[in-house]
């Protein structure tokens, strides 16, 4: 897979047929990188590929399922270079307490959150490296610092999450690489909350009931590209997001 010009540094974003990750894909495109497009939804990633370039980016489309090791050795086999890595694939499903969970959803859950992480990261950090000033970012969520009632499978995975980007940027540090984690509370996008929820909008919908303005999927990827774009020797190790009406995982500001 080659860049139109390879002078452009390449970003690849996992999960970017929809919400926060086709969002940053956008903004990362818009301030100059080439940008590379995965998740499992081709037609959808494709689509968004075409608009970028349509408006006068470089961007490529590539189906990839981040669980699969294989697939994502090909992938990163691949490309010519690479210097930015946004880990945005990830989820929730349910929101069952730990007595009724149901242990299929957790084990999907950690399999996304984070062993795709960790597949996609162990494959590009030696081009990361190579590329003389590489970043990876972890997209968690303020589920990875705190807990809370029926979360606790995406708990507990988001928290693994955290402590896979920590662990990095410990073993890694004098290497040219930052390791930056995102971690943003309520996001209303279209598709999040009633994945959680196994397809039931109305219940969805009670997640952003009387919030005047919960993030959205642009507001965390500003965010994302603002601390990629900061000079090299910069490194935003976490940044907890929320919106105002949000003062932690249990305590939301509602207007009834």
């Amino acid at each position: 897979m080659t860049a139109a010009n390879a002078t452009v540094r390449t970003a690849v974003v996992t999960g970017a047929s929809s919400g926060i990750g086709a969002a940053t894909a956008r903004r990362l495109a818009a301030a100059g990188f080439h940008v590379v497009l995965t998740a499992r939804r081709k037609d959808r990633i494709e689509t968004l590929a075409a608009e970028l370039t349509e408006a006068g980016h470089q961007a490529t489309a590539y189906a990839l399922d981040i669980t699969d090791r294989a697939a994502v050795d090909a992938f990163a086999a691949s490309l010519d270079h690479v210097e930015v890595l946004v880990n945005n694939a990830g989820g929730a499903l349910g929101a069952d307490p730990v007595a009724t969970g149901d242990p299929a959803e957790w084990r999907q859950m950690y399999e996304t959150n984070v062993i795709g992480t960790l597949h996609i990261t162990q494959a590009l950090l030696p081009a990361l490296v190579a590329s003389g000033d590489g970043t990876v970012v972890v997209l968690s969520s303020t589920a990875g610092h705190g807990t809370y009632e029926g979360g606790a499978g995406y708990v507990a995975a988001k928290h693994a999450e955290h402590v896979l980007a920590e662990t990095l940027r410990l073993e890694i540090v004098g290497q040219p690489v930052r390791v930056i984690e995102i971690a943003p509370g309520m996001v209303k996008t279209d598709e999040f909350a009633v994945t959680r929820y196994r397809g039931d909008a109305d219940q969805a919908a009670k997640v952003y009931e009387g919030v005047a303005e919960p993030l959205t999927a642009d507001d965390v990827a500003d965010t994302i590209t603002w601390t990629v774009t900061r000079p090299s020797h910069v490194n935003v190790d976490l940044l907890v997001l929320r919106p105002r009406a949000q003062a932690s995982n249990t305590k939301v500001h509602r207007e009834v």
